[in-house]
């Protein structure tokens, strides 16, 4: 493999564009166009040290992702039906009035520019810039009252689970043109199910609220899949866990 075919090889496995790798590594974009091209040949230790400082830093990803993780009491459990569901453990807000969701779109930017696999199909989701907003303030979530909006405010823990563990993907086209970047090639819905922590009195947990809710994803101009909303979040009778 040439030099320059390193380059590409290295480029499509991060899975940015031209522009995105040019701009993260600090490379002129028309360089990195003329080494694609063939044009130019870039310097032979070039590949071993982009290769080195991408997994660097997907190490350092990988750390900060597992002490998220480790700060949320979140976990997936299958059901005596075989049908895998989220558990949160811990309630971030507990107060059904006056949610601030101002609070919620803070929590939810700890996940921006992560990236989780739907086990069901393989299909990577990433956390772009807009969900935060969008989960706060969509006319959805406008809509939402009592016991129903603080459920989606504490949902928000959970968003990497409910992504991994969403399933029955369908696909629709984009036909609003205000989404003609941002869901430039459709529209994919998905089903994901969780189960919300319930507190007696004492502050002790009394039972669980199970829950069924609609992944909203949108595919945007550069290819990638973004998670945009979580919407129809509807309660469901309790299934006993395996």
């Amino acid at each position: 493999m040439t030099i320059n075919e390193q380059i590409v090889e290295l480029r499509v496995a991060t899975c940015m564009s031209r522009k995105e790798f040019s701009e993260h590594f600090g490379i002129p974009l028309r360089t990195l166009e003329d080494w694609e091209a063939n044009r130019r040949t870039p310097p032979n230790y070039l590949p071993r040290l982009l290769c080195y400082q991408w997994k660097y830093e997907i190490l350092i990803k990988e750390k900060d992702v597992k002490k998220k993780s480790s700060n949320r009491n979140v976990n997936i459990v299958v059901d005596t039906n075989g049908n895998k569901i989220v558990i949160i453990h811990d309630t971030i807000i507990r107060n059904k009035q006056n949610i601030n969701w101002s609070e919620v779109e803070q929590y939810i930017k700890q996940y921006i520019g992560e990236m989780y696999t739907i086990a069901d199909d393989g299909e990577k989701i990433y956390i772009g810039k807009d969900l935060p907003d969008e989960y706060s303030n969509s006319r959805y979530t406008a809509k939402l009252k009592g016991a129903l909006a603080k459920t989606k405010a504490n949902a928000s823990q959970a968003i990497p689970e409910l992504i991994e563990i969403s399933t029955n993907g369908t696909y629709s086209e984009n036909f609003e043109s205000k989404h003609s970047i941002d869901a430039k090639y459709g529209w994919y819905r998905y089903d994901s199910r969780f189960a919300l922590a319930i507190y007696n009195n004492d502050g002790e947990i009394d039972k669980y609220n199970y829950f069924k809710v609609r992944m909203i994803i949108r595919c945007d101009a550069d290819g990638k899949k973004y998670l945009y909303d979580i919407i129809n979040i509807k309660k469901e009778p309790s299934t006993p866990l395996g």
